[in-house]
Order: structure tokens, then C-alpha cells, then sequence
């Protein structure tokens, strides 16, 4: 809890006690490396390791996943992460990747080739009503805690075909809440396929990207997509659906656009 001033438009000042939304350094090592430092918030930790392995194509399940043990220390967090099998090897892979893409300056080359590459086919599914949307939007609110007290935190979602609530995650960062509820199936073997993913987060590439690797079929957002967005969520046959409101919502791509 904090305290701050409030001043209106018409000058009046009052003081005011807010909660701030927890914002750390998370630093995630997997197989001892050390890989990335995020800023995220200190919850459901071993949820988001697991879900950023998965999404950088460290490990290809939960199975792989054998250990998380996240520590607090003097600056922030640190999530060790075992991963056994082909899993070890896409982290000696990935990491001899990024050392290579960082030695020069023509890593962009590679950054923009990866870019490019075709995301997994989405299976077919069916089409996704906007009632079951409408019915999620009503349903979200009530289960975003961190998102009530502090105004600042984004929320990840999975509802079944009808709208009903699955589980939910929230971060302060965007793609976190997004890797919690990866992790957080993936950790209880609960498959994305059926029914749809809610992020209240911009929908840029990456979040859609995040939603394909993860095995999802259709991805909600309350913003509008980038163009490039819509451009890997049509290739990969993913449905989306944005700008998603209590009383309307965008079809943007997959089997609502069909007549």
C-alpha cells in the first residue's frame, strides 16, 4: 500500500492511499543457464517459467519440464528450471543461438529470417460464438484481484467453448499473464485446444504466437491486432477475435469470417 495525492480539475487535492502493482526482476535460468531477466510480477512463478519455456520452444510440454524451484534473492527472483529430453537440447540449441545472434551486427539477418517462419498449424476447429465471449467478458473482472486494487495489472484467460471460466493469471507484463496460463495448463496436463484463450493485453504478433505455440485454437483480446497479428494468426489458422467489448466484438480471422 501507498500513499499519493490526488488533485482534480478543479484543484481540489485529497490523500489517498493505492496499492502498487508488484513489479520485480525475475531471472530465469533453465539447466543452470542463465537465460533471461524479466520484469514480472512475484506470483505464480513456477507457472510462468514453464510457460516461457514452452513458448520459446525450450521444452515441448510440461513433461519435459522436470524441476522449477523459484528463490527470492537480494534483487529480485530467481526460477531455476530443470528440463530433461529433447528438451535439453532445444535450450543447447537455442542458446548457442542467441549468443550467435547477438556477436554481430548482422544478427538481424536471423531475427528477421525467424520472423518469417511459419508458425504450427492450428487443427480445425469449430467456430466461436460471440455469446461465449460476451459471457466470458462478464465472468473476468470478478477474478482479476491484482487488477481491482492496482488499475495496472494485465489478466490471461481460458474459458470452455461456452464461456466458462477455466483459470486466469495475471502479471504486469502483458506476455507474462499470457506464459502463467501456459504454464498453469501445461503444469496440470489441461489442454488449450477446446474452448478459447482472453488476454486483456495489446494484441501484437506475440501474443498471438504465444497462443499458437501453446496448442490454443482461438485468442480473444480487448485491443486491436497489429497487422502483423492478423497477418500469423490467418496464416497459422488460428481464430481471432478483437476489441472484444460487453456489448460487441471484432471476428478477425478463422471460421467466424466464413458465411
Amino acid at each position: 500500500m501507498g500513499q499519493a495525492i490526488e488533485i482534480t480539475a478543479d484543484g481540489r487535492r485529497s490523500n489517498i492511499a493505492r496499492d502498487w502493482v508488484p513489479e520485480v526482476p525475475v531471472a530465469l535460468e533453465f539447466n543452470g543457464v542463465s537465460y533471461a531477466v524479466m520484469m514480472a510480477t512475484p506470483a505464480d512463478l513456477e507457472d510462468f517459467a514453464t510457460g516461457f519455456a514452452i513458448c520459446e520452444g525450450l521444452a515441448a510440454d510440461g513433461a519435459q519440464i522436470i524441476e522449477v524451484a523459484p528463490a527470492e534473492v537480494e534483487n529480485g527472483w530467481v526460477v531455476r528450471t530443470m528440463i530433461e529430453g529433447l528438451g535439453a537440447e532445444r535450450l543447447q540449441e537455442r542458446v548457442r543461438a542467441r549468443v550467435a545472434e547477438s556477436s554481430c551486427g548482422l544478427c538481424g539477418i536471423e531475427n528477421l529470417e525467424a520472423l518469417a517462419r511459419p508458425l504450427p498449424q492450428v487443427p480445425d476447429h469449430e467456430r466461436l460464438e460471440s455469446e461465449a465471449i460476451f459471457r466470458a467478458l462478464s465472468q473476468l473482472r470478478a477474478h482479476q484481484p491484482l487488477g481491482r486494487a492496482t488499475g495496472a495489472a494485465h489478466a490471461a484467460a481460458h474459458f470452455t467453448p461456452d464461456g466458462t471460466l477455466n483459470r486466469v493469471r495475471e502479471d504486469v507484463g502483458r506476455h507474462n499473464a499470457l506464459d502463467k496460463l501456459i504454464g498453469a495448463s501445461a503444469r496440470s496436463n489441461s489442454s488449450l485446444a477446446q474452448g478459447f484463450l482472453l488476454s486483456t493485453a495489446r494484441c501484437s504478433y506475440e501474443i498471438v504466437e504465444k497462443a499458437v505455440q501453446a496448442g490454443a485454437t482461438a485468442l480473444v483480446t480487448v485491443s486491436l491486432p497489429t497487422s502483423m497479428a492478423v497477418h500469423r494468426a490467418q496464416a497459422a489458422g488460428l481464430s481471432l477475435w478483437a476489441l472484444a467489448r460487453d456489448d460487441s466484438v471484432l471476428a478477425v480471422a478463422g471460421p467466424a469470417l466464413e458465411n
